[in-house]
């Protein structure tokens, strides 16, 4: 016969252990700060054992209490996945990139089997892969970065190459690399390549050639497309754009490819279904596009 401490106390507790806050854990659960003060109480009752070192305000996680609440968090969160699973009503939240998100994963998801579970949030920054906190299922992200506890799968690579609107092309006569000189050109934060592709297409440059700085990459495709400048894009992230015809490729050199995007997702979730199916599913697509990743395998920390 099992002898079960109660859920509602259960819950209290790990979810102030997890906030480090009563009040944050009352917020999360629906009920006030001093409930949740009462439920901790009674497990504590019930376990016979203090969770907590109260110092005024502040609560400490006895060394049982970390104990404790190490275990009961994974089981609560296999609880909810299992209910979800059993009611049929459960998302797959996935993270990633603005750019990745529109220029690539969005156009294609309703060929997602499971499209409509997926539950898409885009990052301000570069997506966070600790999965403690960033509420994610999988997370697509820049780089292939090792992370420990976590499988990182480099998705595709990419080399980069001058892109712009052809009312743009037409009306600045862009017809050699040295033309791009005179022209305003659209710089990245993180990674900007230009000196390497005018180093590729044999000119030499003493400073960084004028034009504003952008966050990241689909910033600076989108001013391009609007016909504000000239934007050195991924391969990856354009080729739709180019198809349509909004943007039209300048020149044959290119950057030499680098990893450009990889997928994330927690090692003892590996095996979970509708993660690996998303997984083989975004994989295909790349496969489709010729973006095979540079090594094919997984980054794995310990």
């Amino acid at each position: 016969m099992r002898r079960l401490p109660p859920f509602a106390a259960i819950r209290a507790f790990e979810a102030t252990a997890r906030h480090g806050s009563m009040k944050a854990a009352a917020e999360e659960l629906c009920v006030t700060a001093s409930a949740v003060s009462h439920q901790i109480r009674t497990l504590e009752e019930f376990l016979d054992t203090a969770l907590f070192l109260r110092d005024g305000n502040r609560l400490i996680l006895t060394l049982t209490g970390k104990t404790y609440v190490g275990k009961l968090t994974g089981l609560l969160d296999a609880l909810d996945e299992s209910t979800r699973d059993l009611r049929g009503g459960r998302d797959l939240r996935v993270l990633t990139t603005p750019g990745f998100a529109a220029r690539f994963m969005v156009p294609r998801l309703s060929g997602f089997r499971h499209g409509d579970l997926v539950r898409l949030r885009v990052s301000e920054g570069a997506p966070d892969t600790d999965f403690a906190r960033n509420d994610a299922d999988v997370v697509i992200h820049w780089g292939d970065t090792p992370v420990p506890g976590v499988v990182v799968e480099p998705l595709m690579e990419s080399a980069r190459y001058p892109v712009i609107s052809p009312g743009l092309r037409d009306r600045e006569r862009i017809e050699t690399p040295e033309d791009l000189l005179r022209v305003t050109l659209f710089h990245d934060e993180v990674m900007d390549a230009w000196p390497a592709w005018f180093a590729a297409a044999g000119i030499e440059i003493d400073d960084r050639p004028r034009g504003p700085r952008y966050p990241h990459c689909e910033l600076s495709s989108t001013a391009a497309e609007r016909g504000q400048g000239v934007a050195l894009a991924y391969d990856a992230m354009v080729r739709g754009t180019l198809r349509a015809g909004v943007l039209v490729r300048l020149f044959e050199q290119v950057t030499m490819p680098v990893t450009i995007y990889s997928v994330a997702y927690l090692q003892d979730r590996a095996t979970d279904p509708l993660i690996r199916e998303f997984r083989d599913w975004i994989f295909a697509e790349a496969a489709l596009e010729g973006l095979v990743p540079p090594r094919g395998g997984t980054v794995a920390a310990e």
